[in-house]
């Protein structure tokens, strides 16, 4: 926030002068509006008002394969009406309710995992949860009752947040390889990425941000970005993944540059309660 302090010579800021900014309604409101929309978000998690919404990853060379499903956390609000996540999770992400969110994210998906042995789903996570030990205590505890289980997890995360916490996530994530979990470059291409840190970090999977796959196949700045990304995931060993895919166009040109799995409602929008047979059935198949 910036103060106008010296107009003119001598001017000076009338006692009775208030900022425009903190004076607006308009601020006012927007403020009122974000607190109310945090309130919700603490009930919700607090009266267990959530649930995972479970989208298919296919592979590009055969969609009829799935890959893994990626769970999307959603939180309700007291009609049973899901929180838009962009309503809240950027000022989530920077306080502790961030770290509660990821720990609801992480139970819910054990869960499913430990219903539905063979399958692998993606879990969002902030580093910042490395070091919250309710979450840590949550996946340790799970996976000594089911050392199975790793193998069907993957964690994902976002390319801003990785890159601020190398440090604390590097050992975490070598750590957790030993239990078989895989992890997920999200938002790949979308900030500043450090090639040491990528090298270091050894993700597993790398997913290019949606903003580059909407209406690829006939944007020339789109395709040289993922051609790009998708030269530096093959010289780092990371599996690529597209999000967003709506069109067989978009599907056609990801699969011939050689994207590895494709992720969007083309091929099904997050589900609640999907048929975790197909995931068997077409790994089983192909």
């Amino acid at each position: 926030m910036s103060f106008q302090r010296n107009a003119g010579r001598g001017s000076k800021r009338p006692a009775a002068d208030v900022d425009a900014e903190l004076a607006s309604p308009l601020a006012v409101a927007v403020s009122a509006v974000e607190r109310e929309t945090l309130s919700m978000v603490r009930n919700a998690l607090m009266l267990r008002r959530m649930r995972l919404a479970f989208q298919p990853a296919v592979y590009a060379a055969d969609p009829s394969i799935i890959g893994f499903y990626e769970g999307y956390i959603r939180l309700l609000d007291p009609k049973d009406r899901v929180i838009p996540a962009r309503d809240f999770m950027a000022v989530a992400e920077t306080q502790e309710l961030g770290r509660e969110i990821d720990v609801a994210a992480l139970q819910l998906g054990l869960q499913v995992l430990q219903r539905n042995p063979g399958i692998r789903i993606a879990v969002n996570m902030s580093a910042r949860s490395v070091g919250y030990k309710p979450w840590t205590q949550m996946l340790r505890r799970a996976l000594g009752q089911s050392p199975d289980l790793g193998r069907g997890l993957i964690l994902e995360i976002g390319e801003a947040s990785a890159m601020q916490m190398p440090d604390v996530l590097i050992p975490f994530m070598a750590d957790l390889r030993a239990e078989g979990i895989a992890f997920t470059l999200d938002d790949f291409g979308a900030g500043a990425t450090s090639l040491p840190l990528l090298q270091a970090f050894g993700f597993e999977i790398a997913k290019i941000d949606g903003q580059f796959i909407r209406g690829i196949d006939c944007s020339e700045t789109s395709q040289r970005i993922v051609r790009a990304a998708a030269a530096l995931a093959r010289e780092f060993g990371m599996f690529l993944v597209a999000e967003s895919v709506e069109t067989p166009a978009e599907a056609g040109w990801l699969c011939d540059v050689g994207v590895g799995c494709l992720q969007g409602y083309l091929f099904g929008p997050p589900e609640v309660n999907p048929d975790f047979s197909r995931f068997r059935h077409g790994r089983s198949g192909g």
